[in-house]
Parts: C-alpha cells; structure tokens; sequence
C-alpha cells in the first residue's frame, strides 16, 4: 500500500450517527517522498545514539523511574490531572484530599507501564497485554466503571459533549475485535519490509482511531510506542516517551490525526511523529549526559566531604537516582542506622545541597533530591 495513496477509511451510518471505519492496515508499506525517507533516517539515528548511549551508562535502571514517572504525570495531564513529578513519589496520605483521584491516576500509569514492560519477558506485544496494561490503569479511579481490561461493547466518541455534537466518532462497538485483530496481526508480520517507526508511527494512528476502549485510549495509545520500541529490541531501555512532544505540540497532534481521517494525510502524521521521536530521543539523551554529570560531581563532592559517612552517603544518593523523595525513617531502613545517624546523614545531604525539605514539618519531615528531580519537570 502506498502511503500518498492511502485511504483512510469511510464514514458509515450508525443509528442516529455516523461513525468511521479506518481501512485495516495489515499491508505492506511504500512511499515515495524523499523527505520521509530522511525523517526516518534522522529519527532512527537519533534512537540509535540513546540505545547506545543507554547501554554505555554504569546502572541505567537507576534513571528509569524518573523517566516512567515524567511519562506518567505527562501522559495523564493531557487527560486532565493536575499532579506533579515531585508528589508521584510521596505516600498518598501526604496528599491533598482534592489531589488524591489525580496522584492515584498518575500511580496507575505508572504501575501499568512497569507492569507493561516486564510482562514483555515473558509475553508478546498482543491485544491481551494491551487489555492488562488498561485494567490496571483504570483500577479504582475514575475509569472504574468504564470496563476496566476490556474492549468496549458500546459507542463512544472524541470531542463534544455526545454523539450529537461529537468532534470525532470511532467505528462502532461491534468492528473493535477485527480491527484491533488486524493491527495485532500487523504488529507481529514479519513478512512486510516496513521499517518499524514508521510500523509503529501507522500503529498509533490506527490505535487513536479505533478508541477501543471507553476510557484511556490516549493514555495506552502513547504507552503503546514505547512498548513496541522495547518489544523489537529498538530500545533495550524504556526511555523513550512522546507524551510531552505531544502535549507541548497539543493542536498539532489532533490536527494531524484529523488530517489522515479527513484527507487521507497519513504522510503528514507520519512526518510529524517522526520529528517527535527524533527530538525526543535528543532530549532524552540530554537529560541522560546531564544526570551522569550531577552524580559524578555530587559523588566527589561526598568523597572529599563526608569523612566516616561517605559510604552511607553514597549509599543513599545511589537510592536517591531511583527515588528522589525520602524521609528519615526511609534513610534509616536504606542504610541500615539509627535514627540519629540517619538525622545526621540526612543534615550533611541538606548542607551540601542535595536534600531540600519541603513538609515544613518538625516530625515526619520530608526531603527531596531537588536538583535531579528538575531536570524532569
């Protein structure tokens, strides 16, 4: 199938509305334009230079959490929710009642990517994982009643306030299992040459356009990206998310997804989300150099400093990189003190900078690896 020559799909009559249905997209894969073939070529570089990068990094996995946490609250906060990075990290009872169904959302998306990701050892990129990986996002939160882990057996829509005023109509409730079916069977033929991100540029597309589930579908749909990077070993980390390209390019997301369905544009979306994942794996790659370059120096820093504590101090600023919030009593059970020993190595972190309290508190106090935690904010 020719990209400039693709059809998305036709406007069909449902009862008192009218619903689209996209064209299957289990095909191979061709194009002409040359400016694709160099986005592609500029993008592929681009991931290729973070994989590399990401394999080269002494404890890679230590950095995950603040990039799943980021995604988290970034992805969610298209959808509405207000919470931060730094209040991801905090137990929900340090939570502001009227924050609580937005840190639990954020909490969610974060479960299910980690999930998500780990059940790719033992499981194939597959419509049963894409279900798993919604039942948890939804768990307890305001999706709840909205078929958590299943696909929906009724309408929906984008946009407006019903079907009547609706921006968008996906294809009604009765063609969700042949076409998500038939973008399963596409995620996993390996006998079409089509370079994976362009497969996977087609893959959301056709995702966002079904909406298979009736809450969710722009959360799992960006999820969806890096699981297949991950899945075909692109990327042997997941440290890739496009929710902030997105979010920082809202109008342009939409209108070039309005663009395929209206004018048949599947080019322009692909170009656009080309440049995404090119700008993102740079920043990415960025924010990588820039934390190798705060630890090497808040390390020396310790060494030359901290005397008997360095140890200890490493210790916890190695826990710091995965989770940047603590407390006294975290210290203590981290690096196995006391807790005036833990009051004193929490006060030379707060003399040197590293640790800010922010509770205000003079029990129970809470601090925060400030420096780290804004280079994802």
């Amino acid at each position: 199938m020719e990209i400039e020559k693709y059809i998305a799909g036709k406007k069909k009559k449902g009862y008192k509305y009218t619903y689209f249905l996209p064209t299957t997209i289990n095909h191979k894969w061709q194009w002409d334009d040359s400016s694709l073939s160099l986005l592609l070529e500029k993008a592929s570089v681009r991931l290729g230079e973070l994989n590399s990068f990401a394999r080269l990094v002494p404890d890679v996995s230590l950095f995950i959490q603040l990039h799943v946490a980021k995604e988290s609250v970034v992805s969610s906060r298209i959808e509405g929710t207000q919470t931060g990075i730094d209040d991801t990290f905090l137990p929900i009872d340090e939570i502001n009642d009227e924050k609580r169904d937005d840190w639990q959302e954020v909490n969610n998306y974060s479960n299910a990517i980690n999930n998500a990701i780990e059940q790719l050892n033992n499981f194939p990129l597959s419509n049963r994982l894409i279900k798993d990986t919604h039942r948890i996002l939804l768990q307890g939160v305001r999706g709840k009643h909205k078929k958590p882990g299943e696909f929906r057996t009724s309408q929906n829509w984008i946009g407006g306030t019903s079907l009547n005023d609706a921006v968008f109509i996906p294809p009604t409730h009765n063609l969700i299992i042949d076409l998500m079916s038939d973008l399963e069977k596409f995620i996993h033929n390996n006998e079409i040459q089509v370079p994976d991100l362009i497969k996977i540029g087609i893959i959301h597309y056709q995702f966002e356009t079904i909406h298979p589930f009736l809450d969710g579908n722009g959360r799992i749909g960006r999820l969806l990206i890096i699981l297949y990077l991950v899945s075909k070993n692109i990327l042997q980390q997941p440290l890739l998310y496009l929710s902030e390209f997105f979010e920082n390019n809202k109008h342009s997301y939409y209108n070039n997804l309005t663009l395929v369905r209206e004018k048949n544009n599947l080019l322009q979306w692909l170009k656009y989300f080309l440049t995404g994942i090119e700008q993102t794996a740079k920043r990415a790659s960025d924010t990588l150099t820039t934390v190798l370059k705060i630890k090497a120096l808040l390390e020396n820093n310790i060494r030359k400093t901290a005397g008997r504590r360095t140890d200890k101090a490493l210790m916890l600023l190695t826990h710091l990189f995965k989770n940047p919030v603590v407390t006294v009593a975290n210290v203590e059970d981290i690096c196995k003190l006391t807790t005036k020993s833990a009051n004193g190595l929490v006060n030379l972190m707060l003399e040197q900078n590293i640790l800010k309290e922010i509770s205000g508190k003079t029990r129970n106090r809470i601090f925060i690896f400030e420096e780290y935690l804004n280079l994802f904010k």
